[in-house]
């Protein structure tokens, strides 16, 4: 990022601090900081944002956003992909991904949905293929209202809700892999994904990618990266004595704040479902925050009429615009027709596929204050089911697309959802949102900000007269005023090829193509005879079915490897986690190569016993006839030792492992340490093999002798230009222990390396 280049690990700090503080949950279920400057410097501790210059904030973030070039890919793709596009939550959350599909599938493409199979009807109807993930959205909303923020309330607790969660979290994460893989469950056609698009909440994404080695893109409808112009919308920070430029930084970790609680509640059924995948676990330091460390591509689907780029949000990161469906063929039952035609235009009313605790007193709440105002208003009855007494200003709606039914409305009211918000604002209605919980707060404060609509109103300080105030103030020419600007933006847009276009655009230097069907990417490699070609599946397929090719000697190609790396902060804390965790797995391998022969003779046992009480024959006699043996003594002892032989072999490779490690993690923590106080240390890249390794033990050695001296003279000086007199002993002081520490990491390194 351009202002925050080097925001490295802070989750340490961040944890500690975020507790002592004490968080507590708002009313909206938002996490509540209270945060002043000394705790503000305790978060930054270990990595200081390079602000510069920061502008007085005469609105809490809209000064620190700037428009930016929106992604232009003027040369046609012509590679086709499967595209498996991940997503979880509602229809809302749904269906910006399958007007994203439809336009993938113009581009040729292979486009299959992954979500709850609530919606499959709704995937198959709009041309694209589907694969259930499991989970259930209905139930899931219900939660989400009980439960509005990161932390659930006590009710759930004992209700259970939260072991229900997690078990939906397993069957959604184990669906979305299959996704990426199983053949299509109703035509069998087969499947293995090139390309993964996800939204945030399905979590499998990043480590599918991994398993299979291609690229990843993530697209959301509400901020997931870092940034200083405004906090996550799931974070309600409280500022105490702070300038502009503290502000800044606490937007800027409040990111970090949820990265760490959601990977806190979830970072174990993670790892334990990522070792069916054969993937190593993640620490807890690496967690947070992971796609946007490794510099995931992200698409964020608003308009930038609305909210624009951020300015210290990177290239990997683009805004595109709304994703909006083409308009669906729709005719109106004739009541609804009718009710349009006679009378005042009416405003809607809707909150889609929220799940409402007591639906009788809200929908008694909108009629009152309709009446009051004296307003015609459709009401949709969604997922909640509201309803009361039709009138002739009032009716009842089933489904409608919004679509159709917003260009006929004067303005509307709901609970905020980014599709809903994006349709009103398209057509320039004045909004009023009524928001429950996720991002809803955060477009509810948008569109406010906007002057298209009144303050958002808290599902849970509803009354009368704030929906009366909300109706009026809708009814106002400055509101339609402020709406038809941001149409008019809006209109010029056209977010689903632009989101298209950032896909192609990242996705271009990760695709190889097939040397023998063009059009084709490759993902097998194959040689012989130094001649080596690049083969897609099919390909390949038909090289092998014709006997051409020998399919032992195809390498996969790894279009995007990831790969991800524990970082270590010091030489105490690294050291003590590499040797707990190589002590777990070699007493780990150790009860395995004992366990494993065991299991096996006990399983011939178990088994001979059962032939032998199945064969018994009784005889007039009183005697019995022996069964024949149905299984080998001899081959039941080559299993048991080959068990063995496998566990032994693993036993070695953990202690071989930790040898190695150990040493390792005290380097790096040592060349690591300088972070802690503030000096930025060089990072020398991945270690994937030998060579690697040599030019890493090169590099560490040069530079620990070349940073350590040049920083006696470099870091007095950016001392004094910061503080002053003072600033010059404390620059020396910085200087002699990096001075110290990198030297002692690199004749470390020089001891260690060739082991």
């Amino acid at each position: 990022m351009s202002q925050y280049t080097d925001y490295y690990q802070y989750e340490g700090n961040l944890a500690e601090a975020t507790l002592q503080q004490q968080p507590t949950v708002q009313d909206d279920g938002r996490l509540g900081l209270q945060l002043d400057s000394r705790t503000i410097n305790a978060l930054t501790r270990t990595s200081r944002p390079k602000l510069g210059r920061v502008p007085q904030l005469s609105h809490r973030w809209s000064k620190a956003l700037a428009p930016q070039p929106r992604p232009a890919d003027s040369e046609p793709f012509t590679t086709k992909l499967n595209i498996v596009i991940q997503v979880v939550g509602s229809r809302g959350d749904v269906q910006p991904f399958v007007a994203l599909g439809t336009e993938l599938k113009r581009h040729g493409h292979r486009v299959r949905l992954a979500t709850h199979n609530t919606f499959e009807s709704f995937v198959h109807d709009s041309g694209l293929e589907f694969y259930p993930i499991g989970g259930d959205p209905t139930e899931l909303m219900a939660y989400m209202v009980r439960n509005p923020g990161l932390i659930p309330s006590v009710q759930s607790l004992k209700a259970g809700d939260i072991g229900k969660k997690r078990i939906m979290v397993e069957e959604m994460l184990r669906g979305c892999w299959l996704s990426c893989v199983n053949p299509d469950p109703i035509t069998f056609a087969p499947f293995v994904a090139d390309a993964i698009i996800a939204n945030p909440p399905s979590f499998a994404h990043i480590h599918c990618a991994q398993a299979l080695g291609i690229p990843l893109h993530m697209m959301f409808t509400m901020p997931w990266t870092s940034t200083a112009a405004f906090p996550h919308p799931l974070v309600n920070v409280k500022f105490g004595r702070v300038d502009a430029a503290e502000q800044m930084k606490v937007n800027y970790l409040s990111y970090g704040v949820v990265e760490v609680l959601t990977w806190q509640g979830l970072g174990d059924i993670i790892n334990k479902w990522r070792a069916t995948l054969d993937l190593e676990d993640i620490a807890f330091s690496q967690g947070p925050r992971l796609t946007e460390k490794l510099g995931i591509p992200f698409t964020y689907c608003w308009s930038p009429a609305l909210v624009p780029k951020p300015r210290d949000w990177s290239e990997n990161v683009d805004v595109c615009g709304f994703f909006f469906r083409d308009p669906p063929d729709y005719t109106p039952p004739p009541a609804l027709a009718e009710f349009l035609r006679d009378g005042p235009t009416p405003i809607y009313i809707g909150f889609g596929s929220i799940v409402i605790d007591d639906p009788n007193a809200l929908s008694h709440m909108l009629l009152e204050a309709i009446r009051i105002t004296g307003t015609r208003a459709l009401i949709s009855r969604g997922w909640s089911k509201l309803d009361g007494p039709q009138s002739d200003n009032v009716m009842f709606l089933g489904d409608c697309p919004h679509e159709w039914l917003f260009q006929r409305v004067s303005a509307v009211m709901h609970h905020g959802g980014a599709g809903t918000t994006a349709c009103g604002l398209l057509y320039g209605k004045p909004t009023t949102i009524v928001p429950f919980f996720g991002d809803q707060p955060f477009w509810g404060n948008m569109v406010a900000s906007s002057g298209a609509g009144p303050e958002p109103i808290p599902q849970k300080a509803i009354t009368v007269g704030r929906l009366v105030e909300a109706i009026e103030f809708c009814s106002t020419p400055q509101a339609a005023e402020a709406a038809a600007s941001i149409a008019s933006k809006m209109q010029s847009e056209n977010g689903v090829k632009q989101a298209v276009a950032s896909f192609h655009k990242h996705l271009r230097p990760y695709v190889v193509e097939c040397d023998i069907i063009k059009g084709l990417p490759a993902v097998w490699e194959y040689s012989r005879r130094r001649n080596t070609i690049k083969l897609s599946k099919l390909a390949a397929d038909i090289l092998m079915t014709h006997l051409k090719i020998d399919g032992n000697k195809l390498q996969q190609i790894e279009t995007r490897k990831i790969i991800i790396e524990t970082r270590r902060w010091d030489p105490l804390t690294g050291v003590l986690a590499a040797v707990l965790g190589a002590t777990t797995d070699v007493a780990r391998a150790a009860v395995r190569a004992v366990k494993q022969p065991v299991r096996t003779l006990s399983r011939r046992d178990q088994h001979d016993q059962r032939d032998e009480l199945n064969s018994i024959e009784l005889r007039p006699t009183n005697f019995y006839i022996r069964p024949k043996e149905s299984r080998s003594c001899v081959a039941v002892t080559k299993s048991a030792a080959l068990a063995f032989v496998l566990g032994l072999g693993a036993l070695v490779k953990a202690v071989a492992t930790a040898i190695v490690e150990i040493p390792f993690t005290f380097t790096e923590g040592l060349w690591q340490f300088p972070r802690l106080w503030g000096h930025q240390v060089r990072d020398f890249g991945v270690i994937r093999d030998w060579k690697a390794g040599l030019a890493t033990w090169l590099q560490v050695l040069v530079f620990a002798f070349y940073d350590g001296l040049t920083g006696l003279f470099v870091q007095p000086y950016l001392g004094a230009k910061e503080d002053g007199p003072l600033g010059v002993f404390k620059g020396i002081a910085k200087a002699i222990a990096n001075l110290h520490l990198m030297l002692l990491a690199g004749t470390f390194v020089t001891s260690f390396q060739p082991v």
